[in-house]
């Protein structure tokens, strides 16, 4: 068995990577571009993670997880409201006074979103699928992140 992470291990990784990056971009000066850049890289992973879990853990979970439908539906709904904030943040600059209460909300959603799928979606999966299913799609994911040129 590889010493790899499974993708669950992955998308783990990924949880933190984002929680880090998000700590970051609430700390940054007020209306800095520095705050800015921390958003525009946020933005960045927090499309690629979604994406990939859509692509590589949902349809696994929602076919062999019991109650695995009302899992990815209630995640997707996150992302999608993800990505209406992320939306909007593109569209203003970091000196507008809506920024702040935006990236406050998409924090607020993204720390929400990640809690329920390591409290709940995750260990549903672990249990569900079998250890060799779950590290053949980490590996899966490597090879396509690799061929992408992977994330940050």
């Amino acid at each position: 068995m590889s010493s790899r992470p499974d993708i669950l291990g992955e998308f783990t990784a990924d949880h933190k990577a984002l929680t880090e990056l998000l700590d970051r971009a609430e700390t940054a000066p007020a209306g800095s571009a520095e705050r800015a850049e921390l958003v525009a890289r946020l933005t960045d992973l927090l499309f690629t993670h979604c994406a990939a879990e859509e692509e590589h853990l949902f349809p696994v979970v929602q076919h062999d997880v019991p109650e695995g439908g009302a899992l990815v539906f209630s995640s997707i709904h996150d992302h999608l409201a993800i990505g209406q904030y992320l939306s909007d943040l593109q569209g203003i600059g970091p000196a507008d006074p809506a920024f702040d209460t935006l990236l406050r909300g998409l924090a607020d959603t993204v720390r929400r979103h990640l809690t329920g799928e390591e409290k709940v979606l995750f260990p549903a999966a672990r249990k569900a699928l079998p250890a060799a299913a779950r590290a053949a799609l980490g590996e899966r994911l490597r090879a396509e992140r690799e061929e992408l040129g992977g994330p940050e």
